[in-house]
């Protein structure tokens, strides 16, 4: 099953809140990815390079789990998977 959702912003390099929610979570991590957290070496660079791939704009999202409070999700935009 695969889910539309527009990106509301982008928290790091690796996660990402959704207008609506997806599976009662606005959260959604990026399934493979494993980006520094903001305040590591690299971290801003992450996030800067996912701000411009997705947000404010519709992706796809496949869900694959949980992590906390955050859905799991295989995420592309313009049928190109996100990294």
């Amino acid at each position: 099953m695969t889910i539309k959702r527009t990106v509301k912003r982008v928290l790091d390099g690796d996660t990402f809140e959704t207008y609506r929610k997806v599976r009662g979570s606005n959260y959604i991590r990026i399934a493979n990815v494993n980006a520094p957290e903001k305040h590591q070496f690299g971290g801003r660079g992450a996030t800067a390079r996912l701000k411009r791939q997705i947000q404010g704009k519709v992706v796809t999202l496949k869900p694959v789990g949980r992590s906390y409070s955050r859905i799991v999700a295989k995420v592309r935009h313009n049928r190109r998977l996100v990294r």
